[in-house]
């Protein structure tokens, strides 16, 4: 057999490293390749060898590769507590319908506003404000009724479908506006929910960033509850843990992570299911304090990764994020469902 890698320092070293080498790698893929070399003088602050380059880095690509960075590692940390709270491998950040919730708010802007004769103008100076302040509305709104929910249902599977019957009936609701929508209304939309990490400027980036921060930060309070939780409700109670505030913890994290990706990169599917188990794969502990960091760079290595493939570099022709994500993540998916059903056949009967 194989040795797994169980020595966590070694573990977060090596994601670390790996992060800075994509993270450069990332900075210099594109239409327009610069060497690593020259783009590592950029970010020191020295003269390259083009200057074009240098507006390149600093305008373009630093602001997309630290949005690739921030939402790779909010949508990983927030899958992992899913799966955690929830007991199930398949829970992601959007299984309570905040990024639906999110959808919802971009589709009332964009569709129905087209339908009662306010169209959005994505040219304009206010456009991606309105559609990120949209998106932040309509995930607080769903984020708000799964709260009220969860005061009255404490059974973590109970609310698990409740969130996904929230997610249902946005989508539902986002079907009847399309269907009443033209068609550059609806291409507007869809192009919004390809998801895009490039679209921050440095502005909106001073929003992003404290957005993903303060939910990162809670779940770091939330590590010592959700080792305990791992053992039980009972076993948490026991060590005089409230599970009510523990759960409000995680909806609010998850949603400020989820709710800020979604709005200002748009959704990105499978990162937050995927990332959780192949980041379990190298590092097999369970406790949290040591599998956030290591599930955050992990995120922020993929989706690094996923959106230079997007880029499609040398080409001028970018592919939809979320085409990249679900190439990976969905294999990841298949991968845990045949994993348990495996390991359910070898027990003992």
């Amino acid at each position: 057999m194989t040795r797994k890698i169980t020595h966590w320092p070694g573990v977060i070293s090596l994601l670390f490293l790996s992060l800075v080498a994509v993270f450069l790698l990332s900075i210099s893929l594109g239409s327009v390749a610069i060497p690593i070399e020259e783009v590592i003088k950029v970010l020191l602050g020295r003269e390259a060898s083009n200057t074009a380059w240098a507006t390149i880095v600093w305008e373009f690509r630093l602001p997309k590769a630290l949005t690739a960075v921030f939402a790779g590692a909010a949508l990983s940390v927030s899958g992992l507590m899913m799966q955690t709270f929830f007991r199930n491998p398949l829970a992601g950040p959007f299984v309570l319908g905040i990024s639906s919730g999110a959808s919802l708010g971009v589709a009332l802007l964009v569709l129905a506003g087209g339908i009662l004769g306010f169209g959005l103008s994505w040219e304009s100076a206010a456009g991606p404000w309105m559609v990120v302040w949209a998106a932040i509305i309509g995930a607080s709104l769903v984020m708000g009724l799964v709260l009220l929910v969860s005061i009255r249902i404490p059974d973590p599977m109970t609310l698990l479908i409740v969130g996904l019957m929230f997610g249902s009936v946005t989508g539902a609701v986002v079907s009847v506006l399309q269907y009443f929508s033209d068609a550059a209304e609806i291409q507007a939309y869809l192009i919004w929910t390809f998801g895009s990490l490039g679209k921050l400027s440095w502005y909106q980036w001073k929003v992003f960033a404290p957005l993903i921060l303060l939910g990162l930060s809670i779940c770091i309070l939330l590590a010592k509850p959700l080792n305990a939780l791992l053992l039980g409700e009972a076993y948490a109670q026991s060590m005089g843990i409230s599970i009510k505030w523990v759960r409000v913890g995680i909806i609010l994290s998850t949603s400020l992570l989820a709710g800020a990706v979604t709005a200002f990169c748009g959704p990105i599917a499978f990162i937050g299911i995927a990332v959780p188990h192949l980041t379990r794969a190298l590092l097999p502990i369970s406790d949290h304090r040591k599998l956030f960091p290591a599930v955050a760079f992990a995120g922020a290595i993929i989706l690094l990764l996923c959106d230079s493939a997007a880029q499609l570099p040398g080409s001028a022709q970018t592919l939809p994020l979320n085409a990249v994500t679900s190439l990976i993540g969905a294999p990841v998916v298949i991968w845990v469902i045949l994993r348990r059903r495996n390991l359910q056949h070898n027990l003992p009967r």
